[in-house]
């Protein structure tokens, strides 16, 4: 059995600045960008040094609905954050919805870069 399966994420962005600002309005949270060699990071601001992400701009990240989803952590209440998704440029593709007791909630939109972004509560 694996100790931990995921300690980094990165979601492919070819706009930085619009995606910077799409997900810290959606998350309620402030971003540090900085270059990384010949791509640009914006990193979420994470309490586990192992268990975080930024957005990447680079040659080798293209965004996509049709890959891997992630699911980043929906708060209390994920309908708070999807509610905030349409207004700044994304698209709710699943709302709010229970999905069991082992589940808990799970919602899903597409940011504003076309990645498909999912959300989950337990």
């Amino acid at each position: 059995m694996l100790q931990r399966l995921f300690i980094w994420v990165e979601i492919p962005v070819s706009d930085m600045a619009r995606a910077k600002v799409f997900y810290e309005r959606v998350l309620g949270v402030e971003m540090h960008a900085m270059p990384v060699g010949d791509s640009e990071y914006a990193f979420f601001p994470v309490q586990e040094q192992t268990n975080g992400g930024a957005l990447v701009k680079g040659p080798n990240h293209k965004p996509s609905a049709d890959g891997v989803t992630v699911y980043l952590y929906g708060g209390p209440d994920l309908g708070v954050i999807l509610s905030r998704v349409a207004e700044a440029g994304g698209q709710v593709v699943m709302p709010k919805t229970f999905a069991g007791d082992h589940a808990g909630y799970l919602g899903m939109f597409i940011d504003s870069e076309g990645n498909r972004i999912g959300l989950q509560h337990l």
